[in-house]
Protein backbone atom coordinates (compact mmCIF):
# COMPACT_ATOMS: atom_id res chain seq x y z
CA UNK A 1 0.00 0.00 0.00
CA UNK A 2 2.56 2.43 0.82
CA UNK A 3 4.07 2.13 -2.74
CA UNK A 4 0.54 2.46 -4.16
CA UNK A 5 0.62 5.65 -2.38
CA UNK A 6 4.10 6.97 -2.75
CA UNK A 7 3.18 8.93 -5.99
CA UNK A 8 0.48 10.66 -4.75
CA UNK A 9 2.56 12.02 -1.90
CA UNK A 10 4.97 12.90 -4.49
CA UNK A 11 2.79 14.87 -6.73
CA UNK A 12 1.52 16.29 -3.71
CA UNK A 13 4.56 17.69 -2.61
CA UNK A 14 5.25 18.84 -6.25
CA UNK A 15 2.05 21.04 -6.22
CA UNK A 16 2.80 22.20 -2.81
CA UNK A 17 6.03 22.95 -3.60
CA UNK A 18 5.19 24.44 -7.42
CA UNK A 19 1.97 26.84 -4.89
CA UNK A 20 5.52 28.37 -2.88
CA UNK A 21 7.32 29.32 -5.53
CA UNK A 22 4.42 30.90 -7.27
CA UNK A 23 3.61 33.07 -4.56
CA UNK A 24 7.17 34.21 -4.39
CA UNK A 25 6.54 36.30 -7.87
CA UNK A 26 3.31 38.15 -6.55
CA UNK A 27 5.62 39.79 -3.72
CA UNK A 28 5.90 43.40 -4.70
CA UNK A 29 8.37 44.12 -2.60
CA UNK A 30 11.95 42.84 -0.56
CA UNK A 31 10.04 42.80 2.67
CA UNK A 32 7.06 40.85 1.24
CA UNK A 33 9.30 38.51 -0.75
CA UNK A 34 11.34 37.81 2.43
CA UNK A 35 8.04 37.61 4.45
CA UNK A 36 6.52 34.75 1.26
CA UNK A 37 9.64 32.98 1.45
CA UNK A 38 9.24 32.31 5.46
CA UNK A 39 5.60 31.51 4.96
CA UNK A 40 5.84 29.34 1.98
CA UNK A 41 8.11 26.99 4.55
CA UNK A 42 5.02 26.48 7.07
CA UNK A 43 2.55 26.61 3.97
CA UNK A 44 3.89 24.34 1.43
CA UNK A 45 7.19 22.63 2.97
CA UNK A 46 5.41 20.65 5.57
CA UNK A 47 7.33 22.57 8.83
CA UNK A 48 6.01 24.32 11.78
CA UNK A 49 8.34 27.40 12.21
CA UNK A 50 10.29 29.00 9.04
CA UNK A 51 13.34 31.59 9.19
CA UNK A 52 15.13 33.65 6.64
CA UNK A 53 18.17 34.65 7.76
CA UNK A 54 19.73 37.40 5.47
CA UNK A 55 23.30 38.76 4.89
CA UNK A 56 23.76 42.38 5.11
CA UNK A 57 26.75 44.39 3.44
CA UNK A 58 28.89 44.33 6.29
CA UNK A 59 28.75 40.66 6.27
CA UNK A 60 27.26 39.04 9.11
CA UNK A 61 23.39 37.34 8.78
CA UNK A 62 19.89 39.42 10.48
CA UNK A 63 16.90 37.67 10.75
CA UNK A 64 15.06 39.32 8.21
CA UNK A 65 11.70 37.22 8.29
CA UNK A 66 10.21 34.66 10.58
CA UNK A 67 6.73 32.22 10.71
CA UNK A 68 5.19 29.47 12.16
CA UNK A 69 5.07 31.19 16.07
CA UNK A 70 3.74 34.48 16.86
CA UNK A 71 6.06 34.84 20.02
CA UNK A 72 9.22 33.97 18.68
CA UNK A 73 8.91 36.52 15.72
CA UNK A 74 8.37 39.34 18.08
CA UNK A 75 11.23 38.55 19.79
CA UNK A 76 14.22 37.88 17.46
CA UNK A 77 13.18 39.41 14.13
CA UNK A 78 15.80 41.85 13.58
CA UNK A 79 18.87 40.28 15.43
CA UNK A 80 22.33 39.63 14.26
CA UNK A 81 24.16 36.49 14.49
CA UNK A 82 27.86 36.99 13.38
CA UNK A 83 29.24 35.89 9.34
CA UNK A 84 32.15 33.65 11.68
CA UNK A 85 29.19 31.69 13.82
CA UNK A 86 27.20 30.96 10.47
CA UNK A 87 29.91 30.03 8.92
CA UNK A 88 30.94 27.66 11.60
CA UNK A 89 27.22 25.63 11.54
CA UNK A 90 27.66 25.64 7.74
CA UNK A 91 30.45 23.53 8.34
CA UNK A 92 29.12 20.98 10.37
CA UNK A 93 26.98 18.31 11.23
CA UNK A 94 26.35 16.00 7.65
CA UNK A 95 25.84 17.49 4.38
CA UNK A 96 22.63 16.79 2.22
CA UNK A 97 23.77 18.09 -1.05
CA UNK A 98 23.34 21.81 0.05
CA UNK A 99 21.86 21.31 3.03
CA UNK A 100 23.21 21.15 6.12
CA UNK A 101 22.02 19.48 9.11
CA UNK A 102 23.37 19.43 12.61
CA UNK A 103 21.34 16.83 15.16
CA UNK A 104 20.91 17.42 18.38
CA UNK A 105 24.18 15.11 19.43
CA UNK A 106 26.64 17.58 18.16
CA UNK A 107 24.68 21.06 18.06
CA UNK A 108 25.11 21.41 21.64
CA UNK A 109 28.00 23.32 21.08
CA UNK A 110 26.05 26.07 19.51
CA UNK A 111 23.70 27.00 22.51
CA UNK A 112 25.97 30.04 23.37
CA UNK A 113 26.75 31.17 20.35
CA UNK A 114 25.64 34.79 19.06
CA UNK A 115 23.31 33.44 16.14
CA UNK A 116 19.41 34.22 17.58
CA UNK A 117 18.00 30.91 17.88
CA UNK A 118 14.53 29.39 19.56
CA UNK A 119 13.74 26.37 20.24
CA UNK A 120 11.04 24.66 22.62
CA UNK A 121 11.81 21.60 25.13
CA UNK A 122 10.02 18.26 23.65
CA UNK A 123 10.83 14.46 24.94
CA UNK A 124 13.71 12.58 23.65
CA UNK A 125 13.10 11.00 20.17
CA UNK A 126 11.61 7.45 20.32
CA UNK A 127 13.34 6.26 16.91
CA UNK A 128 15.85 6.84 14.68
CA UNK A 129 14.75 9.47 12.33
CA UNK A 130 12.46 11.22 14.84
CA UNK A 131 13.24 14.77 14.82
CA UNK A 132 14.65 16.56 18.40
CA UNK A 133 13.84 19.70 19.25
CA UNK A 134 17.66 20.53 19.46
CA UNK A 135 18.26 19.29 16.08
CA UNK A 136 18.99 21.98 13.09
CA UNK A 137 18.60 22.31 9.22
CA UNK A 138 20.03 25.04 7.26
CA UNK A 139 19.43 25.31 3.71
CA UNK A 140 21.74 28.19 2.39
CA UNK A 141 20.86 30.85 -0.73
CA UNK A 142 23.39 31.48 -2.84
CA UNK A 143 23.18 34.68 -5.17
CA UNK A 144 23.51 33.08 -8.43
CA UNK A 145 23.14 29.35 -9.82
CA UNK A 146 26.60 26.93 -9.07
CA UNK A 147 27.97 30.17 -7.21
CA UNK A 148 29.62 30.26 -3.48
CA UNK A 149 28.29 34.28 -3.16
CA UNK A 150 26.33 33.88 -0.09
CA UNK A 151 22.53 35.67 0.08
CA UNK A 152 20.98 34.23 3.14
CA UNK A 153 20.20 30.75 4.95
CA UNK A 154 16.63 29.34 5.42
CA UNK A 155 16.65 27.99 9.03
CA UNK A 156 13.38 25.36 9.54
CA UNK A 157 12.61 23.67 12.26
CA UNK A 158 9.35 21.20 13.79
CA UNK A 159 8.30 18.73 10.37
CA UNK A 160 4.41 18.23 11.07
CA UNK A 161 5.25 14.70 10.62
CA UNK A 162 8.23 14.54 13.34
CA UNK A 163 10.71 13.58 11.33
CA UNK A 164 13.76 14.43 9.78
CA UNK A 165 12.79 14.32 5.88
CA UNK A 166 14.05 12.05 3.71
CA UNK A 167 15.24 12.28 -0.09
CA UNK A 168 11.76 13.81 -1.42
CA UNK A 169 11.67 16.45 1.22
CA UNK A 170 15.14 17.62 0.88
CA UNK A 171 15.17 17.69 -2.44
CA UNK A 172 11.82 19.80 -2.40
CA UNK A 173 13.59 21.96 0.26
CA UNK A 174 16.77 22.18 -1.83
CA UNK A 175 14.47 23.96 -4.60
CA UNK A 176 12.75 26.36 -2.57
CA UNK A 177 15.73 27.70 -1.29
CA UNK A 178 17.06 27.91 -4.94
CA UNK A 179 13.87 29.28 -6.05
CA UNK A 180 13.65 31.96 -2.91
CA UNK A 181 17.15 32.91 -3.63
CA UNK A 182 16.45 33.93 -7.14
CA UNK A 183 12.98 35.50 -5.65
CA UNK A 184 15.25 37.84 -2.65
CA UNK A 185 17.67 38.69 -5.47
CA UNK A 186 14.95 39.74 -8.31
CA UNK A 187 13.16 41.67 -5.71
CA UNK A 188 16.70 43.67 -5.00
CA UNK A 189 16.97 44.21 -8.77
CA UNK A 190 13.68 45.29 -9.21
CA UNK A 191 13.67 47.80 -6.26
CA UNK A 192 16.75 49.84 -7.83
CA UNK A 193 15.54 49.69 -11.47
CA UNK A 194 12.31 51.27 -9.93
CA UNK A 195 14.02 53.84 -7.81
CA UNK A 196 16.16 54.39 -10.86
CA UNK A 197 13.07 55.06 -13.03
CA UNK A 198 11.27 57.26 -10.95
CA UNK A 199 14.33 59.47 -10.32
CA UNK A 200 14.63 59.29 -14.37
CA UNK A 201 11.40 61.08 -14.53
CA UNK A 202 11.73 63.85 -11.53
CA UNK A 203 13.85 66.58 -12.86
CA UNK A 204 16.21 67.54 -15.36
CA UNK A 205 18.95 68.00 -13.60
CA UNK A 206 19.08 64.71 -12.03
CA UNK A 207 18.23 62.98 -15.47
CA UNK A 208 21.95 62.51 -16.47
CA UNK A 209 22.97 61.02 -13.17
CA UNK A 210 19.83 58.69 -12.73
CA UNK A 211 20.71 57.65 -16.36
CA UNK A 212 24.06 56.57 -16.07
CA UNK A 213 22.81 54.44 -12.65
CA UNK A 214 19.85 52.98 -14.95
CA UNK A 215 22.28 52.03 -17.73
CA UNK A 216 24.94 50.46 -15.14
CA UNK A 217 21.96 48.35 -13.63
CA UNK A 218 20.24 47.41 -16.77
CA UNK A 219 23.41 46.11 -18.86
CA UNK A 220 24.71 44.40 -16.17
CA UNK A 221 22.00 42.77 -14.34
CA UNK A 222 22.82 38.90 -14.28
CA UNK A 223 19.24 38.46 -15.99
CA UNK A 224 17.57 39.24 -19.06
CA UNK A 225 16.25 43.04 -19.17
CA UNK A 226 14.36 44.89 -22.29
CA UNK A 227 12.53 48.10 -23.11
CA UNK A 228 9.74 48.36 -25.59
CA UNK A 229 7.70 50.46 -26.61
CA UNK A 230 3.99 51.05 -25.91
CA UNK A 231 1.73 52.78 -28.16
CA UNK A 232 1.49 54.12 -31.33
CA UNK A 233 2.22 52.26 -34.48
CA UNK A 234 5.72 50.18 -33.07
CA UNK A 235 3.48 48.78 -30.31
CA UNK A 236 6.00 46.16 -28.65
CA UNK A 237 8.72 46.64 -30.25
CA UNK A 238 12.22 46.28 -28.52
CA UNK A 239 14.08 49.63 -27.82
CA UNK A 240 17.10 48.27 -25.80
CA UNK A 241 17.80 45.36 -25.15
CA UNK A 242 20.64 43.81 -22.35
CA UNK A 243 23.76 41.57 -23.09
CA UNK A 244 22.11 38.96 -20.68
CA UNK A 245 18.92 39.02 -22.81
CA UNK A 246 20.99 38.53 -26.17
CA UNK A 247 23.28 35.74 -25.31
CA UNK A 248 19.86 34.03 -23.92
CA UNK A 249 18.35 34.26 -27.05
CA UNK A 250 21.30 34.03 -28.61
CA UNK A 251 20.98 37.06 -31.17
CA UNK A 252 22.91 40.85 -31.18
CA UNK A 253 21.77 43.47 -30.03
CA UNK A 254 21.43 44.81 -33.81
CA UNK A 255 19.24 42.31 -34.50
CA UNK A 256 17.13 42.70 -31.61
CA UNK A 257 15.46 45.54 -31.96
CA UNK A 258 14.07 44.71 -35.01
CA UNK A 259 11.36 41.90 -33.54
CA UNK A 260 8.98 42.71 -31.17
CA UNK A 261 8.49 39.84 -28.03
CA UNK A 262 4.98 39.24 -30.10
CA UNK A 263 7.53 38.05 -33.12
CA UNK A 264 9.48 36.10 -30.65
CA UNK A 265 6.54 33.79 -28.54
CA UNK A 266 5.85 30.51 -29.35
CA UNK A 267 2.41 30.32 -31.22
CA UNK A 268 0.78 28.48 -28.13
CA UNK A 269 1.84 31.54 -25.65
CA UNK A 270 0.77 34.64 -27.77
CA UNK A 271 -2.12 35.47 -25.55
CA UNK A 272 -0.31 35.12 -22.36
CA UNK A 273 1.94 37.57 -23.94
CA UNK A 274 -0.89 40.21 -24.38
CA UNK A 275 -2.38 40.00 -21.71
CA UNK A 276 0.51 40.64 -19.86
CA UNK A 277 2.01 43.19 -22.10
CA UNK A 278 -1.93 45.17 -21.69
CA UNK A 279 -1.68 44.91 -17.52
CA UNK A 280 1.82 44.67 -16.86
CA UNK A 281 2.76 41.70 -14.37
CA UNK A 282 4.34 38.40 -14.50
CA UNK A 283 4.08 35.48 -17.49
CA UNK A 284 5.94 32.32 -18.08
CA UNK A 285 5.67 31.31 -21.54
CA UNK A 286 8.37 30.39 -24.46
CA UNK A 287 10.37 32.39 -26.51
CA UNK A 288 12.43 31.39 -29.72
CA UNK A 289 16.22 31.30 -29.88
CA UNK A 290 18.11 31.60 -32.93
CA UNK A 291 18.65 28.09 -33.86
CA UNK A 292 14.83 27.95 -33.60
CA UNK A 293 14.53 26.38 -30.22
CA UNK A 294 11.99 27.32 -27.69
CA UNK A 295 13.44 28.35 -24.22
CA UNK A 296 11.42 29.02 -20.97
CA UNK A 297 11.25 32.56 -19.54
CA UNK A 298 9.55 34.00 -16.71
CA UNK A 299 8.62 37.76 -18.09
CA UNK A 300 7.65 40.32 -15.50
CA UNK A 301 6.66 43.88 -16.86
CA UNK A 302 6.62 47.40 -15.21
CA UNK A 303 5.13 49.77 -17.16
CA UNK A 304 6.37 53.07 -16.77
CA UNK A 305 4.13 56.13 -17.19
CA UNK A 306 4.38 59.75 -17.72
CA UNK A 307 1.18 61.60 -15.20
CA UNK A 308 0.92 63.79 -17.87
CA UNK A 309 1.23 61.54 -21.38
CA UNK A 310 0.35 58.22 -19.65
CA UNK A 311 2.40 55.04 -20.59
CA UNK A 312 5.64 55.52 -21.89
CA UNK A 313 7.32 52.37 -22.30
CA UNK A 314 7.56 48.51 -20.44
CA UNK A 315 10.81 47.51 -18.91
CA UNK A 316 10.72 43.73 -18.93
CA UNK A 317 12.78 41.53 -16.72
CA UNK A 318 13.36 37.88 -18.28
CA UNK A 319 14.75 35.55 -16.26
CA UNK A 320 15.51 31.66 -18.08
CA UNK A 321 13.14 28.84 -16.28
CA UNK A 322 14.30 26.13 -18.53
CA UNK A 323 16.02 24.08 -15.73
CA UNK A 324 13.14 24.42 -13.39
CA UNK A 325 10.17 23.52 -16.13
CA UNK A 326 12.53 20.78 -17.11
CA UNK A 327 12.46 19.68 -13.67
CA UNK A 328 8.86 20.04 -12.95
CA UNK A 329 7.85 17.54 -15.86
CA UNK A 330 10.31 15.32 -14.81
CA UNK A 331 8.49 15.18 -11.68
CA UNK A 332 5.27 14.66 -12.95
CA UNK A 333 6.63 11.79 -15.02
CA UNK A 334 7.70 9.82 -12.30
CA UNK A 335 5.06 10.60 -9.65
CA UNK A 336 2.63 9.31 -13.04
CA UNK A 337 4.96 6.40 -14.48
CA UNK A 338 6.30 3.24 -12.90
CA UNK A 339 9.74 3.50 -11.74
CA UNK A 340 10.94 0.19 -13.28
CA UNK A 341 9.18 0.36 -16.65
CA UNK A 342 8.13 3.68 -17.44
CA UNK A 343 4.97 2.94 -18.01
CA UNK A 344 1.72 4.69 -16.76
CA UNK A 345 1.38 3.42 -13.27
CA UNK A 346 -1.92 2.69 -11.34
CA UNK A 347 -2.60 6.54 -10.47
CA UNK A 348 -2.15 7.50 -14.05
CA UNK A 349 -3.91 4.71 -15.30
CA UNK A 350 -7.14 5.44 -13.47
CA UNK A 351 -6.89 9.00 -14.53
CA UNK A 352 -6.94 8.20 -18.21
CA UNK A 353 -9.63 5.60 -17.48
CA UNK A 354 -11.81 8.39 -15.77
CA UNK A 355 -11.81 10.64 -18.35
CA UNK A 356 -13.02 8.87 -20.70
CA UNK A 357 -15.78 7.52 -18.79
CA UNK A 358 -18.96 9.59 -16.87
CA UNK A 359 -21.35 8.33 -14.17
CA UNK A 360 -24.32 8.76 -16.70
CA UNK A 361 -25.19 5.67 -18.43
CA UNK A 362 -25.55 5.67 -21.77
CA UNK A 363 -29.35 5.74 -23.22
CA UNK A 364 -30.17 3.77 -26.44
CA UNK A 365 -30.91 5.94 -29.74
CA UNK A 366 -34.65 6.36 -30.01
CA UNK A 367 -36.57 3.77 -32.67
CA UNK A 368 -38.27 4.81 -35.36
CA UNK A 369 -41.43 4.38 -34.04
CA UNK A 370 -40.26 6.88 -31.00
CA UNK A 371 -38.79 9.25 -33.48
CA UNK A 372 -42.25 9.56 -35.36
CA UNK A 373 -44.20 9.99 -31.93
CA UNK A 374 -41.59 12.62 -31.26
CA UNK A 375 -42.39 14.39 -34.36
CA UNK A 376 -46.41 13.92 -34.49
CA UNK A 377 -47.13 15.07 -30.61
CA UNK A 378 -45.74 12.14 -28.49
CA UNK A 379 -45.17 14.54 -25.55
CA UNK A 380 -43.83 12.34 -23.14
CA UNK A 381 -42.04 10.08 -25.45
CA UNK A 382 -40.19 13.37 -27.26
CA UNK A 383 -39.36 14.87 -24.18
CA UNK A 384 -37.11 11.50 -23.10
CA UNK A 385 -35.17 11.78 -26.01
CA UNK A 386 -34.68 15.03 -25.85
CA UNK A 387 -37.14 17.15 -28.33
CA UNK A 388 -40.20 18.76 -28.38
CA UNK A 389 -43.05 18.23 -30.70
CA UNK A 390 -42.97 21.14 -32.45
CA UNK A 391 -39.54 20.86 -33.63
CA UNK A 392 -37.55 22.64 -31.17
CA UNK A 393 -34.73 21.32 -28.78
CA UNK A 394 -35.85 20.50 -25.61
CA UNK A 395 -33.48 19.73 -22.29
CA UNK A 396 -32.55 15.86 -22.64
CA UNK A 397 -33.43 14.16 -19.28
CA UNK A 398 -30.35 13.12 -16.69
CA UNK A 399 -28.89 9.99 -18.62
CA UNK A 400 -28.16 11.53 -22.03
CA UNK A 401 -29.62 12.67 -24.61
CA UNK A 402 -29.06 13.51 -28.40
CA UNK A 403 -27.27 16.77 -28.00
CA UNK A 404 -25.37 15.49 -24.95
CA UNK A 405 -21.93 16.39 -26.34
CA UNK A 406 -19.79 14.27 -24.09
CA UNK A 407 -19.29 10.75 -26.45
CA UNK A 408 -20.39 7.75 -23.93
CA UNK A 409 -18.32 4.66 -23.29
CA UNK A 410 -20.26 1.87 -24.82
CA UNK A 411 -18.97 -2.18 -24.76
CA UNK A 412 -20.13 -4.02 -28.24
CA UNK A 413 -22.03 -7.04 -27.82
CA UNK A 414 -19.86 -10.12 -27.64
CA UNK A 415 -22.53 -12.53 -29.05
CA UNK A 416 -23.70 -10.29 -32.03
CA UNK A 417 -21.27 -8.42 -33.97
CA UNK A 418 -23.60 -4.92 -34.49
CA UNK A 419 -20.66 -2.85 -36.33
CA UNK A 420 -19.91 -1.24 -32.31
CA UNK A 421 -16.51 -0.09 -31.14
CA UNK A 422 -15.96 0.21 -27.92
CA UNK A 423 -12.96 0.79 -24.87
CA UNK A 424 -11.19 -2.03 -24.44
CA UNK A 425 -9.84 -3.03 -21.29
CA UNK A 426 -7.30 -6.19 -21.02
CA UNK A 427 -5.86 -7.58 -17.81
CA UNK A 428 -3.05 -9.59 -18.49
CA UNK A 429 -1.22 -11.50 -15.67
CA UNK A 430 2.12 -13.24 -16.58
CA UNK A 431 2.09 -17.22 -15.76
CA UNK A 432 5.14 -18.15 -14.12
CA UNK A 433 6.58 -14.83 -13.18
CA UNK A 434 6.80 -16.50 -9.54
CA UNK A 435 8.79 -18.97 -10.44
CA UNK A 436 11.08 -17.17 -11.96
CA UNK A 437 11.86 -14.81 -9.53
CA UNK A 438 11.72 -17.63 -6.93
CA UNK A 439 14.34 -19.50 -9.06
CA UNK A 440 16.51 -16.41 -10.72
CA UNK A 441 16.45 -13.91 -8.56
CA UNK A 442 14.41 -10.56 -8.47
CA UNK A 443 17.31 -8.64 -10.85
CA UNK A 444 16.13 -11.16 -13.35
CA UNK A 445 12.45 -10.95 -12.61
CA UNK A 446 13.11 -7.17 -13.45
CA UNK A 447 14.49 -7.57 -16.31
CA UNK A 448 11.34 -9.75 -17.33
CA UNK A 449 9.27 -7.08 -16.50
CA UNK A 450 10.91 -4.30 -18.57
CA UNK A 451 11.20 -6.72 -21.85
CA UNK A 452 7.59 -7.59 -21.22
CA UNK A 453 6.81 -3.89 -21.13
CA UNK A 454 8.52 -3.50 -24.44
CA UNK A 455 6.87 -6.06 -26.27
CA UNK A 456 3.68 -4.89 -25.18
CA UNK A 457 3.67 -1.15 -26.20
CA UNK A 458 5.55 -2.26 -29.35
CA UNK A 459 1.91 -4.41 -30.42
CA UNK A 460 -0.22 -0.78 -29.36
CA UNK A 461 -1.47 2.16 -31.44
CA UNK A 462 0.15 5.61 -30.70
CA UNK A 463 -2.83 6.61 -28.80
CA UNK A 464 -3.35 3.09 -26.76
CA UNK A 465 -2.19 3.09 -23.14
CA UNK A 466 -0.34 0.28 -21.86
CA UNK A 467 0.04 0.59 -17.91
CA UNK A 468 1.58 -1.39 -14.92
CA UNK A 469 -0.66 -2.07 -11.72
CA UNK A 470 2.37 -3.77 -9.50
CA UNK A 471 3.41 -6.96 -9.63
CA UNK A 472 3.53 -8.59 -12.49
CA UNK A 473 -0.10 -7.40 -13.87
CA UNK A 474 -0.37 -5.05 -16.72
CA UNK A 475 -3.54 -3.07 -18.63
CA UNK A 476 -4.06 -2.00 -21.80
CA UNK A 477 -6.95 0.43 -22.96
CA UNK A 478 -7.02 0.45 -26.58
CA UNK A 479 -10.46 2.75 -27.89
CA UNK A 480 -12.18 2.51 -30.92
CA UNK A 481 -12.60 -1.82 -30.85
CA UNK A 482 -14.97 -3.88 -31.42
CA UNK A 483 -15.10 -7.51 -29.64
CA UNK A 484 -13.32 -9.45 -32.71
CA UNK A 485 -10.85 -6.71 -32.74
CA UNK A 486 -10.11 -6.92 -29.17
CA UNK A 487 -9.57 -11.16 -28.91
CA UNK A 488 -7.58 -10.34 -32.08
CA UNK A 489 -5.35 -7.62 -29.98
CA UNK A 490 -5.33 -9.98 -26.47
CA UNK A 491 -3.69 -12.64 -29.49
CA UNK A 492 -1.04 -10.59 -30.53
CA UNK A 493 -0.22 -9.31 -27.18
CA UNK A 494 -0.10 -12.87 -25.89
CA UNK A 495 2.02 -13.87 -28.70
CA UNK A 496 4.30 -10.98 -28.36
CA UNK A 497 5.26 -12.45 -24.47
CA UNK A 498 5.60 -16.05 -25.10
CA UNK A 499 9.03 -15.80 -27.37
CA UNK A 500 12.04 -16.88 -24.63
CA UNK A 501 13.19 -13.50 -22.61
CA UNK A 502 17.41 -13.74 -22.46
CA UNK A 503 18.61 -12.18 -19.16
CA UNK A 504 22.43 -12.72 -18.64
CA UNK A 505 22.90 -15.41 -21.29
CA UNK A 506 19.60 -17.46 -19.71
CA UNK A 507 16.75 -17.43 -21.77
CA UNK A 508 13.41 -17.61 -19.88
CA UNK A 509 9.61 -17.71 -20.65
CA UNK A 510 6.70 -16.76 -19.39
CA UNK A 511 3.22 -17.16 -20.15
CA UNK A 512 0.18 -14.43 -20.11
CA UNK A 513 -3.31 -14.62 -19.29
CA UNK A 514 -5.47 -11.65 -20.76
CA UNK A 515 -8.95 -10.66 -19.66
CA UNK A 516 -11.10 -8.65 -22.05
CA UNK A 517 -13.26 -6.02 -19.87
CA UNK A 518 -15.27 -3.02 -21.93
CA UNK A 519 -15.44 0.64 -20.29
CA UNK A 520 -18.95 2.10 -19.83
CA UNK A 521 -20.48 5.12 -18.53
CA UNK A 522 -22.21 4.44 -15.50
CA UNK A 523 -19.58 2.15 -14.12
CA UNK A 524 -16.60 3.50 -11.96
CA UNK A 525 -13.28 3.02 -12.70
CA UNK A 526 -12.71 0.28 -10.16
CA UNK A 527 -15.71 -1.76 -11.71
CA UNK A 528 -13.91 -1.57 -15.03
CA UNK A 529 -10.77 -2.48 -13.50
CA UNK A 530 -12.46 -5.37 -11.37
CA UNK A 531 -14.40 -6.64 -14.69
CA UNK A 532 -11.49 -7.49 -17.05
CA UNK A 533 -9.85 -8.94 -13.60
CA UNK A 534 -12.27 -11.41 -12.86
CA UNK A 535 -12.40 -12.51 -16.88
CA UNK A 536 -8.47 -12.87 -16.61
CA UNK A 537 -9.41 -15.00 -13.86
CA UNK A 538 -11.84 -17.05 -15.55
CA UNK A 539 -9.36 -16.98 -18.90
CA UNK A 540 -6.50 -18.28 -16.57
CA UNK A 541 -8.39 -20.89 -15.05
CA UNK A 542 -10.20 -22.35 -18.49
CA UNK A 543 -6.30 -23.25 -19.18
CA UNK A 544 -4.09 -26.56 -18.17
CA UNK A 545 -1.25 -24.84 -16.06
CA UNK A 546 1.38 -26.50 -18.24
CA UNK A 547 -1.11 -24.85 -21.21
CA UNK A 548 -0.52 -21.51 -19.54
CA UNK A 549 3.38 -22.03 -18.72
CA UNK A 550 3.91 -22.75 -22.43
CA UNK A 551 2.13 -19.38 -23.36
Amino acid sequence: MEAESEPYVRLATMRQLHQAVADLNTARSLADTLQTVADGIVAGLGYELGCVNLVRPDGDLVIAAFAGNAAAEALITGRVGSRASWERRLSMGEAWDNLRFIPHTEGWVLLDDDVPQWHTEGPEPRFEDEWHPLDRLYAPMYASAGGRDLLGVISVDRPRNGRRPGAWGREALQMYASQSAIAISNARLRANMQRALVRLEREQQALRASEESFRQAFEYAPSGMAIAEMGGDQQGRLLRTNDALCRLLGRPASVMRRYSFADLVHPEDIGTLLRTSAEGGRAELRLSRRDGTYLWVSLRNSVVADTADGPRFLLTHVEDIEERKRHELNLAHRASHDALTGLPNSAELKSRLSARICERPHSPAATAIEALDAAYGDVESSLIHGYQADGYEGEAVPGGGPFDHHVHAVAPDPEHDDGTKGLAVLFCDLDGFKSINDRFGHHTGDAVLIEVSRRLSTCVRDGDTVARLGGDEFVVLADGLGAADAADLAVRLRNAIIPPIRVDGRAVRVGASFGIGWAECGMTVEEVLRSADQRMYVEKRSRSKVHRRAG
